[in-house]
């Protein structure tokens, strides 16, 4: 295996939108490591010693990299196709059609249309090259705890049909796996399976399209999306081609080559604060220099807004004390949506780190 680039650049200092700083020495990708593959078929089973197993392979990724790729999951995969599918269309819109549900609508959500080249979070001389559309968890498409009282906060366009059955139908089974992968989480943190299960119950449980044209500028002029780190717990990603890439402990970029069939985990900020730096939310971006056009489809997952994030006991001890202040997960949240927003856009500037 080889680096798709040789080129070492001038150390280069980039600020997060979670207020932290990283530094990396090339803007080289390489296939010389590559993140953790890991046959989850085990945490259906009738047997906690099976279930235990595929915990421990997780608990050892989660603290090593941050990123895995898990395999015989249960999803029917046409799910993500069909999302896929909708994901051509929706980008194919005018600009105009687009722009009626634009994100912007909506400040303090992470819902609607986010602009071709609208944003430049690691201040390189062009924006970075993607367009995105989210959308938040709805309790009425819950497939556990469903609840049509608690209202909606999305912005669906008005004119696709299919759009929305389609998204909310892969959103559904995203959080049966979500709540799945959840107990196992647990057990990697050595702690019993069913630890987590009330707050999930109203989850965060958003997800994007994202559309990557093809990149012609050079990697050290632009993005696809520019480094950064996810919010909420954990992620799930979908992607039709390659693209992603994950910043090792070597300091390294890898570049991450999607499996037919699976999906790609990462962790996310919260869960990095609650286990006190035991779980790693490891710095990725998105460089398209496949060919072609990229889609990919990551699906969010966080606990409820009212949960407080209290470290993990099992993660702090008198030699390792809880690093991060105490807040619920809503308040974090929000101070993360507003800071993207703002920072995401011009590229700079600082503000208090959570």
């Amino acid at each position: 295996m080889s680096s798709t680039t040789t080129e070492e650049g001038t150390p280069r200092t980039i600020t997060l939108t979670n207020g932290k700083t990283f530094t990396f020495g090339s803007n080289a990708s390489t296939t010389d490591e590559a993140i953790p593959v890991i046959d989850v078929s085990g945490m259906y089973s009738d047997k906690l010693e099976d279930r235990q197993a595929v915990a421990e392979e997780i608990r050892k990724a989660a603290h090593g990299i941050g990123f895995l790729s898990i395999v015989n999951h249960g999803i029917d995969m046409s799910l993500a196709q069909n999302v896929l599918d909708q994901a051509k269309s929706f980008f194919a819109l005018p600009a105009k059609k687009k722009m009626e549900v634009c994100t912007d609508l909506i400040p303090d959500e992470y819902c609607g249309y986010h602009p071709m080249q609208h944003y430049n979070p690691n201040g390189w001389k062009q924006r970075d090259l993607y367009e995105a559309y989210n959308w938040n968890y709805n309790a009425a498409n819950d497939p556990e705890y469903p609840d049509s009282s608690i209202p909606e906060i999305n912005l669906w366009p008005t004119e696709m049909r299919e759009f929305k059955k389609t998204l909310c139908a892969y959103q559904t089974e995203m959080i049966r796996l979500a709540r799945r992968l959840t107990k196992m989480f647990a057990l990697a943190l050595h702690m019993p399976e069913n630890s987590f299960d009330d707050i999930v119950k109203r989850p965060e449980a958003g997800a994007r399209i994202l559309h990557y044209p093809q990149q012609e500028a050079s990697r050290d002029d632009q993005n696809g999306i520019g480094a950064h780190t996810d919010v909420e717990y954990f992620t799930i990603i979908t992607a039709d081609t390659e693209g992603l890439e994950v910043l090792s402990k070597s300091g390294r970029w890898i570049k991450v080559k999607p499996i037919p069939g699976s999906f790609i985990v990462n962790i996310a900020d919260c869960f990095m604060r609650q286990t006190n730096d035991f779980f790693v939310s490891t710095v990725h971006r998105v460089i398209n220099e496949s060919g072609r056009e990229r889609y990919s489809v990551p699906f969010f997952w966080g606990f409820d807004r009212q949960s407080v994030l209290n470290p993990i006991p099992t993660c702090v001890s008198e030699d390792n004390p809880n690093k991060y202040p105490v807040m619920t997960a809503g308040e974090y949240y929000l101070w993360r949506t507003r800071r993207q927003k703002t920072m995401w856009k011009i590229g700079e500037g600082k503000a208090q780190a959570y």
